[in-house]
């Protein structure tokens, strides 16, 4: 199989991602799972893409659909649509599969996947986390790890228009 092929057997629907899933639990591997709009990929996706991927034997990245993003965003928004995010985000060494959701949270994968380990980059408390509740209920863990200053979506935006 070609590279190229491989990266679009990255991207899964709910359904054949909870096979998938499955499919790793049963050779008795961690899933770990983080979710964004990734609306344009900077440094600061990747740093928390690549803290995410060392917690567990296989990522799962859920991003919003484009409806989702302009629900929670605002009509200008997203700047790349739905395929392209989750194309390149599919392309990267560090995901195994990749998951969209037109919900405002990802809880509804969340608790049909239900991860060993739920990642989230911020400024947030376990409490704030969708899907924290869950996952720990569940015997798993939830990590969250640092912003890297300097990158944003919303600055890279406004630094392209003030130009």
């Amino acid at each position: 199989m070609k590279q190229s092929e491989s990266i679009q057997h990255k991207i899964f629907d709910v359904q054949q991602l909870i096979k998938q899933v499955a499919s790793w639990r049963v050779l008795g591997k961690k899933v770990a799972f983080t979710n964004g709009c990734f609306d344009i990929l900077h440094d600061g996706h990747i740093f928390s893409l690549s803290q995410a991927a060392k917690c567990a034997d296989y990522l799962v990245v859920g991003v919003n659909s484009d409806l989702s993003i302009k629900r929670l965003k605002g009509e200008e928004r997203p700047i790349n649509n739905e395929q392209s995010r989750c194309l390149l985000l599919a392309s990267l060494l560090i995901t195994d599969a990749v998951v969209l959701f037109n919900e405002d949270t990802p809880l509804q994968i969340i608790t049909a996947i239900q991860p060993d380990v739920l990642v989230k980059g911020g400024d947030y408390t376990i409490d704030e986390i969708v899907g924290a509740k869950e996952v720990i209920a569940n015997g798993g863990k939830v990590i969250i790890n640092p912003i890297v200053e300097g990158f944003s979506t919303t600055a890279i935006i406004k630094k392209l228009r003030d130009n």
